[in-house]
């Protein structure tokens, strides 16, 4: 089966109507984070979230605007210094940040939290970001505790080629849980895309942190299908039909990424109606197997 579809919020134009259609279609869940659209996403979003209870949300902790850095200085949970920066993991922040979100998205418990390019944090330094990923963690476990969260991962660009791996992931999270308990480790979002097609090439092969995440039962949410919609132009006609005859190519690129072994969702900023229609009719396609995968990622690779 195809990768679920749902609603990014990271480039959408009218969150408000976007998230009322989305409840509409039947999608279960929408990606959001505190310093999107200017620092406004999560407030837009809390009406269609109140009045479509059964929707479930993911949203973050790491990146904030100017405006939530002050905000957060005056409240003594980061300095100046860390404010400047434009993000962060430390624990206090990350826990001030949940409680935020909270209140923002209008939501007692929040479904899903993930930390935000958590690389960003500690840049060519693999033991000080493993252990702010450590306390971080060990903060979301609290919420966890506490009723606030559901459940928590980490969203990345490009963490998974070099910071971490997603067994060391697990394994931090495994030992801030400790013996008694499973972690709550349960979900990652990555960039999966015919341009970011180096996690599809891996998983063909059983290798990567998509086979690690399913092995994990982890849900996978798919960032940047259309490559921030530059990537239905750079793929013609005959490309979109080889994919699978009769779909457009933005269509044909989307189930590329739905099609992807250990996906679960495909999360696309879709602003109107015909865009997200367009989209849910290609992920109501039959699955790509992986031998029609193989083809797909040896032409876009031949030089």
């Amino acid at each position: 089966m195809t990768a679920r579809l749902a609603l990014g919020t990271y480039r959408c134009r009218v969150i408000p109507e976007a998230a009322a259609r989305v409840a509409a279609s039947g999608a279960q869940w929408i990606d959001t984070a505190p310093n999107y659209a200017t620092g406004r996403a999560q407030a837009l979003l809390a009406p269609a979230l109140a009045a479509h209870p059964s929707l479930r949300v993911s949203t973050k902790a790491g990146y904030f605007t100017a405006a939530t850095g002050a905000d957060a200085v005056n409240k003594g949970v980061l300095t100046a210094g860390q404010a400047a920066a434009g993000h962060s993991l430390a624990p206090d922040y990350v826990r001030w940040q949940i409680a935020r979100n909270r209140a923002e998205l209008g939501r007692d418990r929040l479904d899903l939290v993930l930390l935000h390019n958590p690389e960003r944090a500690h840049p060519g330094d693999r033991r000080a970001l493993h252990r702010a990923i450590r306390e971080a963690f060990a903060v979301l476990e609290e919420a966890v505790a506490a009723g606030h969260v559901t459940g928590y991962g980490i969203a990345t660009w490009a963490g998974l080629e070099q910071a971490f791996t997603v067994e060391e992931l697990l394994a931090l999270a495994g030992e801030v849980a400790g013996r008694q308990q499973c972690p709550h480790l349960v979900a990652l979002q990555m960039p999966v895309s015919l341009v970011m097609m180096t996690p599809i090439v891996q998983a063909l092969h059983g290798r990567g942190p998509l086979p690690a995440a399913a092995g994990a039962d982890l849900r996978v949410m798919a960032s940047a299908p259309l490559h921030g919609g530059e990537l239905p132009g750079m793929v013609g006609q005959e490309l979109a039909d080889l994919i699978r005859p009769g779909l457009t190519p933005a269509q044909a690129c989307i189930l590329a990424a739905a099609s992807c072994p250990g996906v679960t969702d495909v999360l696309l900023a879709a602003s109107d109606a015909p865009h997200w229609k367009e989209a849910a009719d290609a992920v109501a396609q039959p699955v790509l197997t992986a031998a029609k995968l193989r083809e797909i990622t040896g032409v876009l690779a031949s030089p």
